[in-house]
């Protein structure tokens, strides 16, 4: 009797053994493998069904690819109402009453583990080292590249991660194919433009760690490098966003000024305190300021800063731009990568497309 019960115990031993081998191991049964943004080799669900975003940028891609509806929980600043952030403002309905998963890419641990997502989507500008992430919640950390600037390899390479991770390979490449051709078509106006032919351009009152003024400036200026602009900017030697000494402004006199909406307070500001400087500027004297919508808020918003592109280039270009509405422009962008078009909505709230004259309220 005894060898009876023996046999049936390895029995059932070995049955149990055999279900585990066919259910685990790299791509087995219900999982797969996929290679992330830092080189990492990751299991994840076959299937992923909900997700938490991590880091800036994490969200927004998520929302371009089409698969915010798999989120169950978000960081801080997202369940605050804004419209800086489109990919938020379109969704905030769906994301204010989420439960808050961590700060600026400071992960919380334990609501992470509470809430039991499939995967936690790391964009590689979060705190925290996506192995440390993974062990201490025993989800699987997928990470993200992201972006802070507007079609480089990080944005199409985010993209193709997400669309393989979420099982939306084919919205991912229409979405790829569709910005490729935004790039190609900026590029193929604007390349052959003559050095001689292009005016100059000065952008202020651009973000980086908060509000900046007139002295708010940027080398390598999104918008302005998909057009081939004369960016004053870039020849400083500097890279990215930084302040500039006003007189440096003033001794070039740009051709045309833009001016970011994020900056207008500061800058009505100062032009309150010193008019006189702003009135030296032959771009002011002959009402060639114009707007830029701000695109960079939580890192880059790729659909404003490619709208911030047309406009940009129409006003700079309008021989090679004749053709483009660039309000229509933008909403064709919008609706690509948003599902929607809320460019009334920016309008309402006092972004657009426009002229400026500074010193108006």
């Amino acid at each position: 009797m005894k060898k009876i019960i023996a046999f049936f115990l390895l029995a059932i031993l070995c049955l149990s053994l055999f279900a585990g081998c066919q259910t685990t191991g790299e791509n087995a049964g219900n999982t797969r493998t996929i290679t992330d943004g830092a080189g990492r080799q990751v299991n994840v669900p076959e299937k992923v069904e909900s997700i938490v975003c991590v880091g800036v940028g994490a969200l927004r891609y998520t929302c371009y690819v089409g698969a915010q509806d798999l989120v169950v929980g978000v960081e801080d600043y997202e369940v605050k109402p804004g419209i800086s952030r489109l990919y938020n403002y379109v969704n905030f309905d769906q994301f204010k009453d989420l439960p808050v998963i961590g700060t600026n890419g400071q992960p919380y641990t334990e609501e992470i583990i509470n809430l039991a997502p499939d995967v936690i989507v790391m964009s590689a500008y979060a705190s925290v080292e996506a192995d440390d992430l993974q062990a201490k919640t025993g989800t699987p950390v997928v990470v993200v590249p992201g972006s802070d600037t507007t079609l480089d390899t990080g944005a199409y390479e985010t993209i193709r991660i997400m669309g393989q991770l979420y099982g939306m390979e084919s919205r991912a490449t229409e979405l790829t194919n569709y910005l490729k051709g935004i790039q190609k078509d900026l590029d193929d106006r604007t390349k052959d433009i003559p050095d001689s032919e292009k005016p100059s351009v000065y952008v202020a009152g651009v973000s980086f760690k908060g509000a900046h003024g007139f002295e708010g400036t940027e080398a390598g200026y999104g918008p302005f490098a998909l057009i081939h602009a004369n960016n004053l900017a870039d020849t400083t030697g500097k890279t990215g966003a930084f302040d500039i000494d006003l007189e440096q402004v003033l001794s070039w006199d740009p051709d045309i000024i833009f001016l970011d909406f994020n900056g207008m307070k500061l800058i009505n500001e100062d032009y309150a305190k010193n008019p006189d400087y702003y009135h030296s500027l032959t771009a002011v004297q002959e009402g060639r300021v114009y707007s830029q919508i701000s695109f960079r808020s939580s890192a880059s918003n790729l659909e404003t800063a490619l709208a911030d592109a047309y406009y940009a280039a129409c006003v700079m270009y309008p021989e090679q731009f004749k053709d483009v509405d660039p309000v229509a422009k933008a909403g064709e962008i919008f609706e690509k990568l948003l599902g929607t078009n809320p460019y009334e909505d920016l309008k309402e709230a006092g972004y657009e497309f426009r002229t400026i004259k500074i010193g108006e309220k």
